[in-house]
């Protein structure tokens, strides 16, 4: 097995999985800044330790996500239900698939036709971004990924502790700051005035490649911005309150399924998600452009 750092490659069914081996600790979790949103029980901070465990280096790509299709015809939620949310600015559909806007997000569009193989519409298709993260996954979606691959996903715990890299108590998965001693980006989230003008400073609008930002201590690429992860726990904001402190599972219930690691669509001025610490959730059946996963497998 592969020390902490050493990448190696998983072959489950005609899928290469790139991981590292995330070693056995414990570490610090929420939020040691009082930054976070209260409603979101990034707090107490509290000390967990974990098994260790290997994690994939980056997001489930639409490549790999493809060859899982076509291996097992699967159809995402986002398929059977006709339509999915698109940002408004990267949409690329037939104006009247666009059927309606998110009532309080009207940057969010309804649109028939997007799912994984069409991420930003009709007009768009997986196969001009091949290595970048597949998008318009469900909770329930990754779950069925993950029964084929025969992996699972991170608990919320393991998320943000592979995520650390590390590093304790830190902002992000670099440190501190948000941009490295050059002023260079570190994480694909917005630039410019939300919802309506991105200057694309990061290089990027929407998704990035994965692999586009250097990697966390743990090997770990694009674990800030880009796209949430799911992960396995149900989301109960007062969790932390009572939380094991040996390899907590999650609750039993809650509002939706676990979100991790902020997006491209992430800004301070909207949603400062893109910390470590930061949690959000979904419900099972969601799915839009700007949410993936990662998977994990026992050491």
């Amino acid at each position: 097995m592969p020390s902490s750092g050493d990448v190696a490659v998983v072959v489950v069914g005609s899928v290469d999985h790139a991981e590292v081996t995330i070693p056995a600790g414990s570490f610090r979790m929420g939020d040691a800044f009082g930054e976070g949103y209260p409603a979101d029980g990034e707090a107490p901070v509290h000390q967990v330790r974990l098994d260790g465990f290997r994690m994939d280096t980056t997001a489930v790509t639409n490549e790999q996500f493809a060859r899982f299709v076509d291996a097992t015809g699967y159809r995402t939620e986002a398929e059977q239900y006709g339509t999915s949310a698109v940002f408004h600015l990267v949409v690329r559909a037939d104006p009247a698939d666009i059927v309606g806007a998110a009532a309080g997000a009207p940057w969010w569009l309804n649109v028939r036709g997007a799912y994984w193989a069409h991420p930003l519409g009709g007009r768009s298709s997986w196969t001009d971004l091949r290595d970048h993260p597949v998008v318009h996954v469900s909770h329930n979606d990754a779950l069925a990924y993950c029964r084929w691959a025969g992996r699972r996903l991170p608990t919320e715990a393991e998320w943000e502790y592979a995520a650390r890299g590390g590093l304790e108590g830190a902002r992000y998965p670099w440190g501190n700051n948000l941009y490295d001693d050059d002023g260079r980006h570190l994480c694909n989230i917005w630039q410019g005035a939300f919802p309506g003008s991105n200057t694309v400073d990061d290089g990027f609008l929407g998704t990035a490649p994965v692999r586009s930002f250097p990697a966390n201590g743990y090997g770990l690429y694009e674990v800030s911005g880009n796209v949430w992860e799911w992960c396995a726990d149900w989301f109960l904001p007062r969790y932390y309150r009572k939380s094991p402190s040996e390899n907590p599972p999650g609750p039993t219930i809650g509002s939706g399924r676990v979100m991790r690691g902020g997006s491209y669509l992430c800004h301070d001025s909207y949603c400062n998600r893109y910390r470590v610490a930061a949690r959000t959730s979904n419900s099972p059946e969601s799915s839009s452009s700007n949410c993936g996963f990662r998977t994990v497998a026992a050491a």
